[in-house]
């Protein structure tokens, strides 16, 4: 029987083990630039099977709160360069999330002050993570503007653009498209969200064209089998939500079964919480069996406020790989942890946003003193 513990095979990835680090925002990248700090971080967690990177910005109106890293520069690429290299020289392998967060956004974190884009201009009930004078705090998302249908394949040239310096700048051995959550891909796919009469609108097969559109881009320059994406069928996170959500996704897995994507990342009830929601029931086995049945070869990733046990279960009963996201914040070796049935460290929440090391580089490896 397979076991977290066991490697498998993610296109091609190859993973000594089956425990994966989530996406985990930080906000410790002033002007968007990677840094040492992040570097360090990154490579105390080398032993995950996979790192997937926190989201990080295609372009300056991709950015969505302060401090958060982009790939479109030529500092962030350097800066990038260094985080890779830190985790390789530490035999560990690490794909970078890309994310544009279209209507979650503030007008002071977009280039000259303009309004946020989105599919429709509704705005998101929601808050983002703003830095003034060295002091965080949160505030309500700007109203944003729909996208006219002319200015979207510049964005889907811009996650193409990022993919390949990811790979061929950067380092990285992969990219995840972030397509969960709410933010710009979500958006377009989801009915509360979108409300477009042209071809990105109405239709199951309009809404997932944005997201089909990037996918195939990215697949087209760096190969399916170095790409990935991550999906949330019914989170509530950043005021997102659908009429009807398995249809939805039972055509999104369809289309990308034959694109010989290296992992699809689903994220099962609501984002860092609820992990089954009663007002918006979903069959996950559906969705997966789904994509199976029309060819998908991909790693199936699963996430969401799993602990050893179901995660354990989980892989037991056909998932590839398990995603942990706060647990890999305050114990760097996790994965040893696991395997050791060690006691966690408990994270310090207040040092989940922002800030320097602490709460950040400082949490102690098991038999540290």
């Amino acid at each position: 029987m397979k076991t977290l513990f066991d490697p498998v095979q993610a296109g091609s990835l190859q993973l000594p083990n089956r425990i994966v680090m989530a996406p985990l925002t930080r906000n410790r990248a002033p002007g968007a630039i990677p840094n040492d700090l992040m570097a360090t971080y990154y490579a105390q967690r080398a032993s995950a099977g996979l790192l997937i990177t926190e989201a990080t910005a295609i372009s300056a109106q991709g950015q969505g709160y302060a401090d958060v890293p982009g790939l479109y520069g030529t500092e962030q690429l350097d800066g990038w360069k260094r985080v890779t290299d830190a985790v390789h020289t530490q035999g560990g392998r690490i794909v970078v999330q890309l994310w544009h967060v279209g209507r979650v956004s503030h007008v002071d974190l977009q280039p000259d002050g303009q309004l946020p884009v989105a599919p429709s201009a509704i705005a998101a009930k929601t808050k983002t993570f703003l830095i003034k004078d060295g002091v965080g705090s949160f505030a309500p998302t700007s109203m944003p503007r729909a996208l006219d249908s002319e200015e979207i394949p510049g964005i889907v040239q811009d996650f193409r653009h990022a993919a390949r310096h990811a790979i061929t700048t950067c380092g990285f051995d992969g990219v995840e498209i972030h397509g969960a959550n709410g933010y710009l891909i979500d958006q377009f796919l989801k009915t509360g969200a979108n409300h477009r009469k042209d071809d990105y609108g109405g239709s199951i097969k309009n809404r997932a064209r944005l997201l089909l559109e990037v996918v195939r881009a990215i697949v087209g320059e760096i190969g399916g089998d170095r790409t990935a994406i991550r999906l949330s069928p019914v989170t509530p996170a950043n005021d997102i939500i659908d009429a009807d959500p398995q249809p939805l996704f039972d055509y999104v897995v369809r289309e990308l079964a034959p694109l010989g994507l290296a992992y699809i990342h689903i994220i099962e009830g609501a984002t860092g919480g609820p992990r089954v929601l009663e007002d918006r029931p979903f069959d996950y086995r559906e969705l997966e069996k789904t994509y199976r049945d029309a060819g998908g070869k991909a790693a199936w990733m699963v996430n969401n406020n799993y602990d050893k046990p179901l995660a354990e279960h989980a892989i037991a009963n056909g998932a590839d790989l398990v995603a942990f996201g706060k647990p890999f914040i305050s114990n760097p070796d996790l994965v040893e942890r696991l395997r050791a049935n060690a006691p966690l460290n408990e994270p310090d929440k207040s040092t989940f946003y922002g800030g320097g090391a602490k709460g950040y580089t400082d949490y102690p490896a098991l038999g540290a003193t």
